[in-house]
């Protein structure tokens, strides 16, 4: 939309010109000046448009590295017998961990926060398990 939006107005500048060059000179010059003043505003509209395009994939990468990360989290917490990864949640925003549920003892709780913390791209972890020993 906005891609179009910036043709349009560079073929508006072009046509404005075109039509201009029939008059006097000082006319012609005015136009000419018109019309690169409208170029540098296209550019600079560009610009603007490949930076947010830009901040918008670094964003995206943000979110592919958050779901890495919460993969990895789970599936080391998996490996461990005394956790259980269908007992403990893990959410990731921007490399830091939140882990919500139950652990089965203090010990269990510990052992949640350094497997998330070995995991590459954390960069904190804030361990909000509760101890609910398991039932026999």
């Amino acid at each position: 939309m906005n891609a179009q939006l910036l043709k349009m107005t560079a073929i508006g500048a072009v046509v404005a010109s075109v039509a201009l060059a029939g008059c006097n000179k000082p006319d012609q010059e005015a136009a000419k000046n018109s019309a690169d003043q409208t170029v540098a505003q296209v550019d600079q509209k560009a610009r603007e448009l490949g930076a947010g395009v830009k901040d918008g994939a670094r964003q995206m990468g943000d979110k592919v590295d958050d779901a890495v990360i919460t993969a990895s989290v789970k599936t080391e917490i998996a490996k461990d017998s005394e956790l259980s990864a269908l007992k403990i949640n893990v959410d990731t925003s921007n490399g830091n961990v939140a882990l919500r549920g139950t652990a089965p003892s203090l010990a269990a709780k510990e052992q949640a926060t350094t497997l998330a913390g070995s995991v590459k791209g954390v960069a904190s972890v804030d361990n909000q398990l509760s101890i609910e020993p398991a039932k026999k």
